[in-house]
């Protein structure tokens, strides 16, 4: 088994691409009014499901945090410690909630976090050099 990409259930299909499509820069094909979304993030599926349509394709009903998600994060990486602040402030300014301003932590790593306009949790981070696999 290999990692294919990863999914949301989200309430707001619309208000939701266009914070990862045009806030975050993830790519896109299909239109706004689509049941279930695919985006690519660098090279990585994610993906965008109606939560109405995903209860009814598997026959179940779900409960759905309200305010922040802290279930999970979504962690982006810059190469510099100067990006997360500006790519903080941008996102912001664009409709981000903030969570966290940016800080450099204890480990070296400078990190911040916003949450998307459902409340799941971003962090955007760098250890101050180009990203290594």
């Amino acid at each position: 088994m290999r990692l294919d990409g990863f999914g949301l259930l989200v309430k707001d299909m619309g208000t939701m691409i266009r914070f990862y499509r045009d806030v975050l820069g993830f790519e896109i094909v299909e239109n706004e009014d689509a049941q279930n979304v695919y985006l690519i993030k660098d090279g990585t599926l994610f993906m965008l499901y109606g939560r109405n349509n995903f209860e009814k394709m598997t026959n179940r009903k779900y409960e759905y945090l309200k305010g922040l998600n802290g279930h999970f994060e979504i962690a982006l990486y810059v190469d510099a410690f100067e990006e997360v602040d500006k790519e903080y402030e941008r996102i912001i300014a664009q409709g981000g909630r903030s969570v966290m301003e940016p800080a450099t932590e204890p480990w070296g790593q400078r990190t911040c976090y916003i949450a998307d306009p459902e409340g799941n949790l971003i962090e955007i981070g760098s250890f101050n050099r180009p990203f290594e696999r």
